[in-house]
């Protein structure tokens, strides 16, 4: 499995911005799929945006498509949400995930569909 470590979150008034970051290790990283999901207290994890190992276009929950940007460096090993245009429905624990060489054109992607998980970065958004 590859191992994977979150950071960049925190608190943030609504409307800002901020930027998490994932560190991979342990298995190639440009042979992932790699994703961010999220998890509010009491609701299921959510898939909130997923980056291919194909040459496919990312996949954005339709709650944070405009708002959120994922991209990635194979060559830095990292992986990176971009999120801007906060609310406090954005609140949650967000999770890096990686999936060797899982397609997304065709299936949304779910949690299930992921083999690697990282702990996790809390981000917090106050109205």
């Amino acid at each position: 499995q590859m191992q994977l470590v979150e950071s960049g979150g925190g608190l943030v008034q609504a409307g800002g911005s901020l930027r998490l970051s994932c560190a991979a290790s342990g298995r190639p990283f440009n042979m992932h799929t790699m994703g961010w999901f999220r998890q509010a207290p009491g609701k299921e994890r959510e898939c909130v945006a997923v980056d291919s190992y194909f040459d496919e276009a990312p996949y954005y929950a339709s709650s944070v498509k405009g708002r959120f940007t994922v991209s990635r460096d194979n060559a830095k090993n990292t992986l990176w949400l971009q999120m801007n245009s906060l609310k406090a429905e954005d609140t949650a624990v967000y999770y890096c995930a990686a999936a060797p060489f899982l397609p997304i054109a065709t299936k949304q992607p779910e949690a299930a569909d992921f083999t690697s998980w990282g702990q996790g970065t809390q981000v917090t958004v106050s109205s």
